[in-house]
């Protein structure tokens, strides 16, 4: 179980509640509008479904956060995460890639430094690469009209070492070349067997990890915890075995060793 659900929320041109002071909320307003919205104070909460409170008297804070909530805004209180209807995250901007990472308020430190370390790892290039597979939608479907194919030749692309590695630089000349060369790779059917020793999903090998998230088909093994079930990639067909694989795409058979 997770402690928070992750969401993305589009502030852009709206109106968002800052009930502050001190440099806790100057960064409370920096936030918001660095999102696109509109810091305004508690007597326009009834333009506004969001609020941030950053008060050092841990009294009023508490106080503003219960009116704020009462008028069914949702409220995040600095430091106080007992209080928050939501909190946010560490923030690694490769616009349009975000990457939020969260500790659900447990410590923001730990958060940061984190984030820190993809710092490193992400090139500023991901963003142009995000950009171009965003443009290249009608192209991509041209290109490969069967859903699964496309998703297939994605995945495919972005794999490691895969033309459009996502940590090798690749950028948006890469994906209109990768389309236009589409007609150069086939999609064939593909199955890949893996035996697991473990129901702790920390157990598997990156290769494992690597390989399950990217499958179109997950025949499993019905012994198998959800745990590791869940490291497949989100939209890809599970089936039970004794089940056939597809005649197209790529499957995974899940068994225990």
């Amino acid at each position: 179980m997770i402690g928070s659900l992750p969401l993305f929320h589009r502030i852009n041109g709206l109106r968002v509640v800052v009930v502050s002071e001190g440099v806790m909320g100057e960064a409370k307003i920096r936030l918001v509008e660095r999102a696109g919205g509109i810091p305004c104070s508690e007597a326009e909460a009834h333009h506004a479904h969001l609020a941030f409170v950053a008060l050092e008297d841990d009294r009023e804070a508490e106080a503003a956060a219960l009116r704020l909530k009462r008028r069914g805004l949702l409220v995040n209180v600095a430091d106080r995460p007992e209080l928050c209807d939501f909190t946010t995250p560490s923030i690694l901007d490769r616009e349009p890639v975000l990457v939020a990472v969260s500790t659900s308020g447990a410590s923001a430190g730990l958060a940061k430094h984190l984030r820190l370390r993809l710092e490193r790892l992400l090139p500023q290039s991901l963003g142009s690469l995000a950009a171009g597979l965003r443009d290249a939608r009608d192209a991509m479907r041209g290109a490969w009209p069967d859903g699964e194919a496309r998703r297939g030749a994605v995945d495919r692309a972005l794999t490691e070492n895969g033309r459009l590695d996502p940590l090798g630089g690749a950028d948006n000349n890469d994906v209109a070349a990768w389309v236009a060369a589409a007609g150069e790779e086939g999609t064939p059917a593909q199955v890949i067997e893996l035996s697991i020793t473990s129901d702790d999903p920390d157990d598997l090998t990156l290769k494992q990890s690597r390989i399950l998230g990217t499958c179109d088909t997950l025949l499993y093994d019905a012994t198998i915890p959800p745990a590791i079930l869940d490291r497949s990639r989100a939209d890809a067909e599970r089936r039970a075995l004794p089940a056939d694989p597809p005649e197209t795409g790529l499957t995974v058979v899940l068994r225990r060793a």
